[in-house]
C-alpha cells in the first residue's frame, strides 16, 4: 500500500516531558475500531509506555489517582478508551478529569479510516465489530462515529490510517509526542490527490486544481513537488502567490479565532489531482509561512509522495 512520508517533520524526543513537570507523559489512545489502535498500543508499548486497554470504565479514576501517586512508575502511560467501556465520553471525561484534577495534561490521540477501509479490514480479519449486534456494519460504523464524535473534537492529534504504512504511523505517532501545551494550537499540514481522497482529520481543505499541472510537462513529470524545477513551474504561475495570499490572508484571522474558541489542532489539507505537484509546493510555501509568523507547523505531511 503506497503513501505519502513527512518531508519536513523533525520527530519529537519521544522521552521529552509531557504535561508535568515530574516529566509524566500520558496519552490517551481513542479511535475507531479497525482504525489502528491495536498498532498503535503495540508501538507505544515499543517506547518503553506502559500501555492500559480495555479497562472498565469504572476503574479508570483509580487508574488515575495511581498515576498521579506513582509518577517514578508511570513516567510513561498510554489509556486505550473506546466504545468498548460502554458509555466512551463518560469514561472519557472521568479519566481526563481525573487526571487534569492531579496536575496532568494528558496527550489525546484519535485513529480513524474511511468507511470502506474499515469495513475491508473487518472483512480480512473475520473480527467482529464491537458495536455490530443486529446492525450491519455500515451502520456499526456510522454509530460508533457519532459516540466517539466528542472525544475526536477534543483530540490532540488526530490519524487517518486509512492508506498509512506501519513505518508512517510509527512516525506520525512518535512526531507528536509531547507536542501538547496547554493555550498553543498545533497546527499541521497534510497535501493530499482528490483521486484518493480527501484527509479525514483536515480542519481546512484548500483546492489548487486551478493551476497548471506539471504532470503534463514531460520534463516535470517523474518529479515531485519538492524539486526545485516543479516548485519554480507552479510558482511562476500568477494564481500561485495570490493563491497563497489569500489562504495566508484568512489564517491571521483564523488561527486566533481558533486559538481563543480552544481548539488545540488545526488540520491543514492542500489538494491537487494527484497530491505529487501542485499541492505539494504550495503545501511547503505555507508551512514556511507559518513559521515565519510563529505558529509552527507541527508536522507537514505529503501523503502521495510514494505513489508511483
Amino acid at each position: 500500500m503506497a503513501s505519502g512520508r513527512e518531508a519536513t517533520t523533525t520527530p519529537a524526543d519521544p522521552t521529552a516531558a509531557g504535561g508535568r513537570s515530574t516529566g509524566q507523559q500520558v496519552v490517551l489512545l481513542s479511535g475507531l475500531s479497525g482504525g489502528g489502535k491495536t498498532a498503535a498500543a503495540k508501538l507505544f508499548e515499543d517506547l518503553a509506555f506502559t500501555v492500559v486497554d480495555n479497562l472498565p470504565a469504572e476503574l479508570l479514576p483509580e487508574l488515575a489517582e495511581l498515576v498521579a501517586s506513582d509518577p517514578a512508575r508511570f513516567a510513561q502511560i498510554a489509556i486505550v478508551l473506546d466504545v468498548r467501556s460502554g458509555d466512551v465520553e463518560t469514561a472519557y471525561r472521568a479519566v481526563r478529569g481525573a487526571l487534569e484534577g492531579r496536575g496532568i495534561r494528558p496527550q489525546v490521540f484519535f485513529l480513524e479510516a474511511s468507511d470502506e477501509v474499515l469495513i475491508r479490514r473487518f472483512s480480512e480479519t473475520r473480527h467482529r465489530h464491537p458495536l455490530s449486534d443486529g446492525r450491519g456494519m455500515q451502520r456499526a460504523i456510522q454509530l460508533e462515529r457519532r459516540m466517539l464524535d466528542p472525544i475526536r473534537a477534543e483530540a490532540d492529534v488526530v490519524l487517518d490510517t486509512s492508506e498509512l504504512p506501519l513505518r508512517d504511523l510509527r512516525e506520525r505517532l512518535f512526531s507528536r509526542l509531547g507536542e501538547a501545551e496547554p493555550g498553543r494550537m498545533t497546527i499541521q499540514i497534510i497535501s493530499f490527490g482528490y483521486k484518493f481522497g480527501i484527509p479525514l482529520e483536515a480542519d481546512l481543505v484548500f483546492d489548487t486544481r486551478f493551476l497548471q499541472n506539471p504532470y503534463y510537462v514531460p520534463e516535470l513529470r517523474d518529479h515531485s513537488g519538492l524539486t526545485p524545477p516543479v516548485r519554480d513551474y507552479v510558482m511562476s504561475q500568477p494564481g500561485a502567490r495570490e493563491f497563497l495570499d489569500h489562504v495566508e490572508q484568512f489564517l491571521e484571522f483564523g488561527i486566533p479565532a481558533f486559538v481563543e474558541e480552544g481548539k488545540s489542532r488545526l488540520t491543514i489539507g492542500i489538494g491537487c489531482t494527484g497530491g505529487r505537484h501542485r499541492s505539494i509546493v504550495l503545501a511547503e510555501q505555507l508551512a514556511t509561512w507559518l513559521r515565519e509568523q510563529g505558529h509552527g507547523p507541527g508536522e507537514v505531511f505529503h501523503r502521495e509522495l510514494e505513489r508511483g
